[in-house]
């Protein structure tokens, strides 16, 4: 019995030992590693950049829609057939050149007849001035002849007119466009024949806000980045501006023109204007050191703790982005040094390991010198 006890208790307090043991190893390893608050756990690897002054340049940017110096559809005003297209497609023409052809076997007849009653009412008024001169037929009678050959006169005119309307031709120089229509085709008033525009200039209107207005001027220098050409940009300057202000939007209409010699613009583009206002020195970081929720902006600053590096969440105040860089106008200071990438790893008040991440901007990658476009949201 006695020893049946012994074992009993050997094996509840060996046990005890056990859990003795474990409690201590947990409290004096977590301890040895740092676990168990702020700051504390394995560093994390990240990269730093450091905060510095940058050159921007103050910019506005709106949209506006690019349009040739002169544009139309052609039309005809009279329903007939086609008897021949003198064009093709994407060709260049001249101010005044033919281009298609209507038929006009009617007005052709029109005009011969006209013609003929316009020889004999010439004849017959120089007939009866003659007798009028000798005193022999009244005066009277001439005039009323000299009326008729007037008459007959614009019987020929508007007989010629109407055969004009048969022949379409280009009211400026310019490119046409694509067209379907063929010899032979009907067509009615109204209906398209094809697109012509003079693209030698862009022009693009756009709106501003009235705030604006101090700095627009005409002949000011203006940029254009189509949405169709990425990284191309395009400059001109500023050609009118209204005289007016819309009272409903509060916006200043106004016209850009933009040489385009080698037809890169096209009518109908979506084109971002920028126009440039100043340059200033802001405090740069790159946009990936940036962290944003909602509205709210903030980096992760870092500094030193009890026992090395650790990373301090600082919100911030962003203004205008650039290049890969973004200009924080209040929270930073120049020099400060923040985690450059990888913000979804680190923790407020958790230790970092710098050097583990690729370095970037800053003393690192980052240029003082560098210049940046402000981006205004006009309106």
């Amino acid at each position: 019995m006695i020893r049946r006890h012994f074992f009993l208790v050997a094996a509840v307090v060996a046990v005890l030992l056990m859990l003795v043991a474990g409690g201590v190893k947990l409290a004096f390893g977590g301890k040895a590693s740092g676990q168990g608050g702020p700051g504390g756990g394995r560093a994390t690897p990240v990269s730093q950049v450091i905060a510095q002054p940058r050159a921007f340049t103050d910019r506005i940017e709106v949209l506006g829609v690019a349009k040739g110096r002169q544009s139309v559809t052609l039309t005809s005003n009279t329903a007939e057939l086609i008897t021949a297209v003198h064009f093709s497609d994407g060709q260049a023409v001249s101010k005044g050149q033919v281009l298609v052809e209507l038929k006009a076997d009617q007005e052709a007849a029109g005009i011969a007849e006209a013609q003929a009653q316009l020889a004999q009412a010439e004849r017959e008024y120089t007939r009866w001035k003659t007798l009028a001169d000798r005193g022999v037929a009244p005066r009277a009678s001439a005039e009323q002849y000299m009326a008729a050959r007037d008459t007959a006169r614009a019987a020929l005119a508007s007989a010629s007119a109407q055969k004009l309307d048969k022949v379409i031709r280009a009211p400026f120089s310019g490119r046409v466009g694509i067209s379907d229509i063929a010899p032979g085709a009907l067509i009615s008033p109204g209906t398209a024949i094809v697109s012509l525009d003079d693209v030698s200039l862009i022009r693009v209107d756009f709106s501003v806000p009235d705030r604006y207005l101090p700095i627009l001027r005409e002949g000011l220098t203006i940029t254009a980045k189509p949405d169709a050409l990425p990284g191309e940009m395009f400059t001109g300057r500023i050609a009118q501006i209204d005289t007016r202000i819309d009272p409903a939007t509060r916006a200043l209409k106004a016209r850009a023109e933009f040489p385009n010699a080698d037809g890169r613009l096209k009518p109908g583009m979506l084109i971002k204007v920028g126009i440039d206002q100043g340059r200033h020195q802001g405090v740069a970081v790159p946009e990936a050191a940036v962290q944003f929720e909602g509205s709210q902006a903030s980096v992760f600053l870092i500094t030193k703790g009890p026992k090395g590096l650790v990373a301090r969440r600082a919100s911030v105040q962003t203004g205008i982005s650039a290049d890969g860089f973004i200009e924080i106008t209040s929270g930073l200071k120049a020099g400060d040094k923040i985690v450059g990438d990888g913000l979804n790893r680190v923790q407020d008040g958790a230790p970092v390991n710098v050097g583990g991440g690729k370095p970037q901007g800053g003393a690192q990658g980052g240029t003082q010198a560098g210049q940046g476009d402000r981006k205004q949201k006009a309106g």
